[in-house]
């Protein structure tokens, strides 16, 4: 199914969510996902190029708990033994880095799962929402999903994203989500307005 009216991204009122891009899914770490590391750069270009419009961006992360208490099903046994991984210093419920930049924390799969992120980007008037990130077929894939049934235009970075599949692609063109490239998805964005001024917290490496 190709985008429609419906389903066709709107640059001029487009935000950038970044899935879980953390340092403990990078190479050698202990959540190591594979091909994370190779994705940074084409993430890191999409946060600059949204930063420099001015335009909003948002960072969805995930922390778990050392007694597991937050942690999915899946896995809560492995983190009450002992299993270090995306363990919390602090966590809140949106923390602002920038003018137009914000960290949420997640507790599940899916960035709209008991967070504040829809509210958030209701808020600002936006339309369509890019995704990047670690690992597509969980977190990614949930939260694009989510988006998708709250009516969003979907637009996924697919050079910035880790673990994306053929079949996921297609999946993904069904229900009318636009997969392009960063560098595709930059050159639609608007040029930035005159005088603006960007600014954010770096992304990690």
């Amino acid at each position: 199914m190709a985008t429609s009216t419906y389903t066709a991204p709107r640059f001029d009122s487009a935000a950038l969510i970044t899935i879980d891009v953390q340092a403990d899914v990078l190479d050698g770490q202990p959540l190591e996902i594979s091909g994370s590391s190779a994705a940074l750069p084409a993430m890191r270009r999409l946060v600059e190029a949204f930063r420099e419009r001015g335009a909003p961006v948002v960072h969805v992360v995930r922390l778990y708990r050392p007694d597991g208490s937050n942690v999915d099903l899946c896995r809560r046994e492995a983190v009450a033994n002992g299993w270090k991984a995306l363990a919390p210093g602090s966590a809140g419920e949106l923390q602002r880095i920038g003018e137009h930049e914000v960290v949420i924390y997640k507790p599940r799969w899916g960035a709209f799962y008991e967070t504040p992120l829809h509210a958030h980007l209701a808020r600002l008037g936006v339309s369509t929402v890019a995704f990047c990130g670690v690992n597509f077929p969980n977190c990614p894939r949930t939260s694009i999903y989510e988006a998708s049934e709250r009516d969003f235009r979907v637009v996924l970075a697919t050079d910035a994203i880790s673990g994306l599949y053929d079949r996921g692609r297609q999946e993904l063109a069904n229900i009318g989500v636009s997969l392009m490239t960063a560098g595709e998805l930059i050159d639609r964005l608007p040029r930035a307005p005159a005088g603006a001024v960007a600014g954010g917290a770096p992304l990690s490496s």
